[in-house]
């Protein structure tokens, strides 16, 4: 965006009555910026190609000016030469965002940063949504792409929702050909467990690879596997591993992982707190585990969704479960203590039926059952129609041709909560 500038030249006797203005040259003492203290003056003297001393006409004034505003990182810019020095007031944008590397085979990080400002002396880790900046920073990224192999093409999409505030970055990707896990090597994997590690490996290979969650995805997914197999204490840490293959298919990563398996533990005892919702009769109908039964991980996951459900029907929307495991080393068994914070009560509000007859609303209205001021069940919502259906013959003829989806809005300040129900007749 182009944005007007003001050049003022206050010097007495300034001009010469036989040049032009725009041919005469004038040689600043200074060159002053004021009005962004985050950029230094050597940082803005080198953006906007300016040298100590060297003498400009108005024109190479001009020139310069709109080199630092081509960036976009200013939203105005005005500047003056009194005669001795050259003066630029800048105002900063009010939008810059960090920049988020989405699925390229970088390191993000100091060093990448650093190579980066190297190049645009303006850049301290974040971007305008349009301008120059934002337009380096994407072609310095597919010259460090171009280093290790990889001709790609580097776009740039804002991390959230475009025009709203919840944007929340700028995020960097390659959109052909696609990124994704390439092989993966596991170290530390005991004979029991090989064939199995290597199962998982191959289903996990050729996801799509994302530059900040990927490592962690991996560690959590194979943690997971070994936690479900009765590894109660298995750490996992995953790394990428040589440089990308690229092909015209793909461009692929490999990961080398390190397992330290732990041992294998028997489940000891799950202590609930006191008052609570779920009894020990629901967990052992859950874990119908014997006495030597190793920990089960789908089992126990289970039982904390459980136990949330059970707080959440109640009202309590932002209840936290949250599970502590006591190993004992010595007899190989993994006891838990649950803790719960459940929060305050949310009670329902409004009840909104839209795309529906009046009659049909009438209907839908009489049929439900959670009134205002009752805490709010957002399983009740959930099966509304079912229930709907298999208490009313004319709902049931109704509602067997259309589709249903919820909106259910909870206020954190009030613990309030408002539902829309819409329906639509299926295609």
């Amino acid at each position: 965006m182009k944005r007007p500038f003001l050049l003022v030249l206050a010097a007495v006797g300034i001009f010469s009555a036989s040049l032009p203005v725009a041919a005469q040259k004038f040689q600043p003492k200074n060159i002053v910026f004021k009005g962004d203290p985050e950029y230094s003056d050597e940082e803005l003297l080198k953006a906007a190609d300016l040298k100590k001393g060297a003498p400009l006409s108005v024109d190479e004034m001009k020139g310069h000016f709109q080199r630092l505003m081509d960036t976009g990182v200013f939203e105005s810019i005005s500047y003056k030469f009194d005669g001795i020095d050259l003066i630029y007031s800048i105002t900063p944008a009010t939008l810059m965002y960090p920049v988020r590397l989405e699925n390229l085979p970088l390191i993000p990080g100091k060093e990448m940063d650093a190579k980066i400002h190297e190049r645009l002396p303006l850049y301290h880790g974040k971007v305008p949504s349009e301008g120059g900046l934002l337009d380096g920073v994407r072609g310095a990224l597919e010259e460090m792409l171009a280093a290790q192999g990889i001709k790609a093409s580097v776009t740039a999409v804002p991390f959230g929702t475009p025009g709203t505030k919840d944007v929340t970055a700028m995020g960097f990707n390659i959109t052909s050909p696609p990124v994704r896990v390439g092989s993966i090597s596991v170290e530390g994997v005991s004979p029991l467990m090989e064939t199995r590690v290597t199962n998982v490996a191959s289903h996990v290979a050729g996801a799509a690879f994302d530059t900040e969650n990927t490592p962690k995805n991996l560690e959590g997914t194979f943690e997971t596997f070994y936690a479900d197999n009765g590894y109660a204490a298995v750490k996992v840490s995953a790394s990428r591993s040589g440089d990308p293959t690229v092909t015209a298919d793909a461009i692929s990563i490999a990961f080398a992982l390190v397992v330290q398996e732990g041992k294998l533990y028997k489940l000891g005892a799950i202590h609930l707190p006191a008052g609570s919702l779920v009894t020990q009769a629901d967990i052992d109908k859950i874990m119908n585990a014997r006495a030597d039964a190793t920990v089960n991980g789908l089992a126990l996951r289970s039982t904390w969704v459980l136990i949330s459900s059970r707080y959440k029907s109640k009202g309590y929307l932002d209840c936290m479960v949250t599970p502590h495991a006591q190993l004992d080393d010595a007899n190989g068994i993994a006891n838990y203590t649950v803790d719960v914070e459940t929060g305050p009560v949310y009670h329902m509000a409004l009840l909104k039926f839209e795309n529906v007859s009046d009659d049909l609303r009438k209907l839908l209205m009489r049929n439900w059952q959670l009134f205002p001021g009752d805490p709010f069940d957002p399983s009740y919502v959930g099966g509304f129609t079912a229930a709907a259906m298999k208490a009313d013959p004319v709902l049931q003829r109704t509602l067997a041709t259309v589709k249903t989806s919820y909106q259910v809005q909870a206020d954190p300040q009030t613990h309030e909560v408002n539902v829309v129900i819409r329906l639509e007749k299926r295609p």
